[in-house]
């Protein structure tokens, strides 16, 4: 991936955008979970752009400090916008959240939006909304996907946030999915489903945000 070290990427043929996507905090950008987000968003014909922090490419456990995280996020951007695709930014959990912080900081030159794959609110079901604060510096239209389970994100709290926002940010529930966006098999769903819903949303998002 060049300046912003080993990368992922998929352009399907007619792409009509580009998603520079984080991993989270404890899995890198081959996760699962990721792969099939990145196939499902292709099926959708939206390019992504899947890259790794240096601990994780590193092979460590210890994250990075902010500074470090923010800039790998700047430079991934960088190297996306190299498709001359509207370009999105963002990924999962902790992935959206570096995005965002790195946004609140400096402006991320040719981004049209923020999108987030559970937005890490808080600790595991340790309500809070510290880690929202820089959010309102953000002057770009952000998509905050969340579960109804996620013990990472109490939607009591996130949804008001997500309102005092303004009308650029919008709040999308998966009805039952966990932080992984994972579904009991009791609920009638499926997570095939769950990812399907995921991707026909952020397609819808990114049409209505992909004006220069």
């Amino acid at each position: 991936m060049s300046a912003a070290g080993p990368g992922s990427s998929s352009k399907p043929p007619g792409a009509r955008a580009m998603l520079a996507l984080a991993h989270g905090a404890s899995a890198g950008m081959r996760h699962p979970f990721l792969e099939k987000l990145s196939a499902a968003l292709a099926a959708e014909s939206i390019a992504t752009l899947r890259y790794e922090f240096p601990y994780m490419e590193q092979g460590k456990r210890r994250i990075d400090r902010p500074p470090v995280l923010h800039e790998r996020v700047r430079e991934a951007v960088a190297v996306a916008a190299r498709e001359r695709l509207p370009l999105f930014a963002g990924g999962k959990s902790m992935g959206g959240r570096m995005t965002s912080l790195a946004a609140s900081e400096q402006k991320l030159e040719t981004v049209r939006g923020l999108i987030f794959f559970g937005f890490p609110l808080h600790p595991p079901k340790r309500p809070s909304i510290k880690r929202t604060q820089h959010l309102h510096l953000v002057k770009l239209p952000m998509l905050f996907l969340q579960g109804t389970r996620d013990d990472l994100a109490d939607l009591s709290l996130l949804r008001p946030i997500c309102e005092s926002l303004g009308p650029q940010t919008t709040l999308h529930i998966i009805e039952g999915a966990d932080h992984s966006f994972h579904v009991l098999k009791r609920s009638g769903k499926t997570d095939s489903g769950a990812l399907s819903e995921l991707s026909s949303t952020v397609k819808a998002w990114m049409a209505a945000h992909s004006a220069a």
